[in-house]
């Protein structure tokens, strides 16, 4: 039995992780890095293993940093299953298909640059995967994984998924492995969600194992409780309104922007905001998945549970816009004053939201609210880390706006559940710490007791 380590080793994103045994290879996820310009080249490296010889892809869930090369599996050889759970997959289907276009606008913008800059048009600079590769992976998604029931992959390999309370179909996964009579119990946190959320159910209690492979994004800090959090947004939208300016929310389209929207809601029904309040969910992708969301009610907290039950959609309001259109995207340009911009990407890597800083980063009177996580290289890490001005289509954008940055809102597990989430598991032999930038990963370690800990290195690959 061997686990090796091929992406988010040291690092936040790129998930993909290899276990071997009785003569099968699974992958734990396959995504993307994302952040600069290195990591971006970094997806077109080698995987570290041939990926025809991969029997299995179990994907915990359909973030891109998770599920983002799996197309680019498939294209290079790849021909067996992916397991997810039924809300993944329709997510991951989403989510895929918008990297595929986006690779392939890459590409183009690729040769244009190379073409001017050798003063002749320059072709054949390759996409990453397209969409029509994108829509080949789709073909491997052959089995649903329902939570807490275990799946006979091969004889001596057993899967079974548990609520992760991340984002819609997340999971944790437990490997129930047996070779030459050896047995071992491996278990996957995939990214664990923050407890007591409104739409999801908290996670599921794990398993005793025998060796751990978890999370540390927030590793080393606490969030703020959630109660708060809310109250800051609508002050930061209050007061913003008071000075004539938009807020501008960068907005991952999986569960932050309906989360979002839920709690607008929740505002303008307690008068907290007013009722003519104009929202444009700005993003083809988060409308989209809001429509997934409302198909897959085993997945939600019974809180929200009920307001479906009632007739009640909890992610629509009075003057909420759902904008698919570039023309329609464009307009929004055109609103002056008193309006909440919700768009992608969340990182501000790419997307409508890019456009909507342009219009709104100089403007004393807007504000730009960041309420998920940013990764370093990124242009939302840079201005919430103080940037002056920065770049955007060409042109040097002074930072005016003021910038809230509301941490409250995370989908992941910050350091106390964690650790919680960790010692329930009992006294595993090893625990090995993915997914988290490495001081982070450094100062977990620390708390962790009674486990041998190891933070992996990109293709480290260890005996079970």
């Amino acid at each position: 039995m061997k686990l090796s380590f091929h992406g988010a080793d040291c690092d936040v994103t790129g998930s993909c992780h290899l276990v071997e045994c009785a003569g099968r290879r699974l992958l734990i996820d396959c995504g993307l890095y994302q952040g600069g310009r290195e990591l971006a080249e970094e997806n077109a490296e080698p995987f570290g293993f041939e990926p025809a010889s991969i029997d299995y892809v179990l994907l915990t869930h359909a973030h891109l940093d998770h599920c983002g090369r799996l197309p680019l599996l498939v294209k290079r050889g790849f021909r067996g299953e992916i397991v997810t759970s039924a809300a993944s997959r329709e997510l991951a289907r989403l989510v895929l298909l918008d990297a595929g276009h986006l690779q392939e606008e890459e590409a183009r913008y690729q040769e244009r640059k190379v073409s001017r800059r050798q003063g002749r048009r320059q072709d054949g600079v390759a996409a990453l995967y397209t969409e029509l590769d994108a829509l080949t992976s789709f073909e491997h998604f052959t089995r649903t994984a329902v939570y807490g029931q275990p799946l006979e992959l091969a004889p001596g390999v057993r899967a079974t998924f548990l609520d992760a309370g991340h984002i819609l179909g997340s999971a944790c996964i437990q490997l129930e492995l047996e070779e030459a009579g050896q047995r071992r119990s491996v278990l996957f946190s995939g990214d664990l969600g923050n407890a007591g959320r409104p739409l999801l159910r908290d996670p599921a209690p794990p398993p005793k194992a025998d060796v751990v492979v978890m999370e540390t994004t927030y590793g080393d800090r606490l969030h703020k409780p959630l109660a708060p959090s809310v109250e800051e947004l609508y002050a930061a939208i209050t007061e913003t309104f008071k000075r004539g300016g938009n807020v501008v929310i960068p907005t991952f389209a999986l569960e932050r922007a309906q989360e979002l929207l839920y709690f607008l809601r929740e505002g303008v029904e307690a008068g907290r905001l007013p009722r003519s309040l104009q929202v444009f969910l700005d993003s083809p992708m988060a409308i989209s998945a809001t429509a997934i969301f409302e198909r897959h009610p085993e997945c939600y907290d019974a809180e929200t549970a009920a307001l479906f039950r009632q007739g009640r959609d909890p992610f629509r309001l009075p003057g909420v816009h759902f904008t698919r259109e570039t023309q329609e995207s464009m307009a929004i340009n055109r609103v002056g004053g008193g309006a909440i911009i919700m768009a992608g990407s969340g990182m501000c890597t790419g997307g409508r939201v890019r456009h909507h800083l342009k219009h709104n980063l100089w403007r004393e009177d807007a504000s730009v609210v960041f309420v998920g996580y940013a990764a370093h290289g990124t242009l939302a890490r840079m201005i919430i880390d103080g940037a002056e001005q920065v770049r955007l289509f060409g042109e040097e954008i002074p930072v005016r706006a003021s910038i809230h940055t509301i941490n409250g809102f995370s989908a992941h597990a910050d350091q106390a559940e964690l650790l919680a989430w960790h010692q329930r598991i009992g006294a595993p032999g090893r625990t090995f710490l993915v997914h988290g930038e490495r001081e982070t990963m450094g100062r977990f370690a620390g708390l962790l007791k009674d486990t041998r800990v190891e933070m992996p290195v990109l293709h480290q690959e260890f005996e079970l």
